[in-house]
């Protein structure tokens, strides 16, 4: 599937047919029922947006297959909660961690996918040409963007006090939010590093008349 410039219609369907399977398992006996809202909302959100702008702004097959990932790892997070995944315990026994870092694959993801989500937005709208100053605007975005997110996270903390600890998985970090917005700029700038190329290999045959 990814070595097409955007996947088939069928390709698709069935993509939302699978994520639709594993967001009602995952919604199926969550841990915390209001944590799982607040984890997979983005979902709820990234999902209708994409089947509207389906025909008239169709992304490349890699930008897809990253925000399915992407929503795995989300809806994952939401039905253990970020501390709880069992992924992550694993994780810190292997590594020799203090807490479980599951947590820090949800924020690295949230700065891989929305790098080249918006890499993909400047060069197709040609709103910037490639180059370095795509790199830094793309960067800047996925800061913006976990900055916002860790303000959510904030508000939600004021909001429902002790409540919030699911959502916030600080697990007594006092650098969580420090942390977090440095794996989401790790995961940006690798993404960058790694699948640029490719990415405008794909976007230059989306973009052939």
């Amino acid at each position: 599937m990814t070595h097409t410039a955007t996947p088939s219609p069928r390709a698709l369907l069935a993509a939302l047919i699978l994520l639709t399977l594993l967001l009602a398992w995952s919604g199926w006996q969550p841990y915390d029922r209001a944590t799982w809202l607040m984890e997979v909302a983005p979902i709820f959100v990234v999902v209708p947006l994409l089947l509207a702008t389906r025909q008239r702004f169709p992304l490349s097959t890699l930008l897809y297959v990253g925000i399915f990932v992407h929503a795995v790892v989300l809806m994952v997070g939401g039905a253990y909660t970020y501390a709880r995944v069992p992924l992550g315990f694993d994780m810190q026994q292997w590594l020799g961690l203090q807490r479980n870092p599951y947590d820090k694959i949800g924020h690295f993801m949230q700065g891989f996918v929305p790098a080249l989500a918006v890499r993909e937005i400047l060069l197709r709208g040609g709103h910037v040409l490639a180059g370095r100053m795509l790199a830094f605007l793309s960067l800047c975005v996925v800061l913006a963007i976990s900055a916002c997110y860790e303000l959510i996270e904030w508000g939600a903390a004021v909001a429902l006090g002790q409540g919030a600890d699911e959502f916030l998985g600080t697990q007594g970090d006092p650098w969580d939010t420090q942390s977090d917005m440095l794996f989401a700029l790790i995961g940006g700038s690798c993404a960058l590093l790694t699948l640029a190329r490719w990415q405008d290999r794909q976007i230059a045959r989306l973009m052939r008349p």
